[in-house]
């Protein structure tokens, strides 16, 4: 961080992220996708995971159906005539694109926004508030970031506003980010149980830490990033050894690794790897 001439505050520049994103189920198959994320800079790293665009140009072309696998985060999200936070999903989200538009939106870390939002963060699961409920009608400023070219133009625009009305540092936020993290590394955590004896915690406790910072249980967020892995192997292009990855993932069996797939992909595993077979994924739905 320095300062220019007139005594403005610079930042240093966002780094773009590259690694693909996690739990975008299927390839768009025509039109044009843009999709950007940038790492947040260093003082707001305990509170954003990055910041993210999508823009697609459809016109001529039927709509394109876009699904994902949302993560346990909380999002703030700008489109042409609507702003919102968005709750955590907990199921498959559908999203049908089409003509020419765009979406910009901030994911927060896990936990994060509970100090923003003054209140537990499962009361927005699976639902969405406007913008000003949160920020007041100042917020409608951000809309300016949609105009703005330049990704990081947008993203500093957004970042600005926010950092400007930065919350008390809240512990329990950042133990909630990093048991969450603690998850999605370790798939050998299997069970609630496991969790809340790696961090010295009462079962009561963890379920209460989650529905108050995450949006949902510790058992779908070990769930989740289990079906984000099975996902992710299938979409290598290598052959997957079904049985194998059940156990890895810690299922009974392949039937209960098959039965939970196809609940929430909709697809069985082996009618997933034929469907993409060879085929790369391309962006993701917006929010997610």
């Amino acid at each position: 961080m320095s300062q220019d001439k007139i005594g403005k505050t610079r930042h240093a520049a966002l780094p773009t992220l590259r690694t693909p994103p996690r739990g975008v189920l299927h390839r768009v198959p025509v039109g044009e996708f843009e999709h950007q994320r940038l790492a947040p800079p260093e003082d707001l790293a305990d509170w954003i995971e990055h910041v993210w665009r999508v823009r697609w140009k459809l016109e001529g072309l039927p709509p394109q159906l876009q699904e994902t696998l949302p993560h346990p985060n909380i999002h703030l999200v700008l489109e042409p005539g609507a702003a919102a936070v968005w709750g955590v999903h907990s199921r498959r989200w559908s999203r049908e694109l089409a003509g020419r538009s765009l979406a910009l939106g901030i994911k927060f870390r896990p936990g994060a926004f509970r100090p923003w939002l003054g209140g537990p963060v499962s009361a927005l699961s699976d639902r969405s508030r406007p913008l000003q409920e949160l920020f007041g009608p100042e917020s409608q400023a951000l809309n300016a970031a949609l105009e703005m070219e330049a990704m990081e133009d947008a993203a500093t625009h957004v970042l600005d506003f926010l950092r400007a009305r930065l919350p008390a540092p809240d512990a329990q936020a950042l133990l909630a980010g990093r048991i969450v993290d603690s998850v999605a590394v370790d798939l050998s955590l299997h069970s609630v149980e496991a969790l809340a004896a790696r961090w010295q915690m009462s079962l009561r406790s963890l379920q209460r830490l989650f529905s108050e910072y995450v949006g949902v249980g510790p058992k779908w967020v070990i769930q989740r990033y289990r079906m984000h892995e099975a996902v992710a192997r299938v979409q290598a292009g290598e052959p997957v050894a079904w049985a194998a990855l059940a156990q890895d993932l810690g299922f009974f069996d392949q039937a209960h690794f098959s039965a939970a797939f196809r609940r929430l992909i909709g697809q069985t595993p082996g009618g997933y790897a034929r469907a993409h077979a060879g085929a790369a994924v391309a962006s993701p739905a917006p929010h997610r």
